[in-house]
């Protein structure tokens, strides 16, 4: 059983490449998107309980197989710290992240996050929040959190630059030896 983190700010691609692993492993994709918000609409509006979302992402976590888990879990997540056999941190430069932000929410929701969208201006402080992380300290979703959190850890660290094509991320996981040694066992 392989277990990853892939993490990153918003818009590093860390949802991606977390699929691309899932499948190329034939292994759960965890979302913690999925485990942090409420299904609501507009979506992402009312975070879901800490205690239930962590015994939620604990349950599937249970399942038989690996699993990868992509997003951040930064203060509700530690439960799961113990189990990562490897943290894979994504990093890109803000300009393109935020490129690719912009991209995917006009793909998502259209006109909703135009002017006067019944989401314009929760997409508007989305996107300040996002366009943040770089700069903003350690008390919310940041690098300098990542940085902070990711010296405390005990699972290797593979940091990527996002920018690349992700077959070539995805190969470079999968050569890793915490990951490579796994799939190896698995075979078996």
């Amino acid at each position: 059983m392989v277990h990853i983190h892939v993490m990153g700010a918003s818009g590093s691609g860390t949802t991606s490449l977390g699929r691309a692993l899932s499948e190329k492993l034939d292994i759960a994709h965890l979302d913690t998107d999925d485990f942090f918000w409420l299904p609501t609409d507009p979506p992402f509006t009312t975070p879901r309980d800490a205690g239930e979302r962590i015994r939620l992402l604990l349950e599937e976590t249970r399942r038989p197989g690996g699993w990868i888990l992509s997003g951040s879990a930064l203060k509700w997540g530690r439960p799961l710290e113990p189990l990562y056999d490897l943290i894979v941190f994504l990093r890109i430069e803000p300009e393109l992240r935020m490129a690719r932000i912009r991209a995917r929410e006009a793909a998502r929701y259209g006109d909703r996050i135009g002017l006067g969208g019944d989401m314009e201006a929760k997409s508007g402080e989305f996107l300040a929040w996002a366009a943040s992380y770089d700069t903003a300290g350690p008390e919310r979703r940041s690098l300098a959190a990542h940085e902070q959190w990711l010296e405390t850890q005990t699972a290797p660290v593979l940091r990527l630059d996002s920018s690349r094509d992700i077959d070539d991320l995805l190969a470079e996981v999968l050569l890793h030896p915490a990951i490579a040694a796994g799939a190896v066992r698995r075979r078996r």
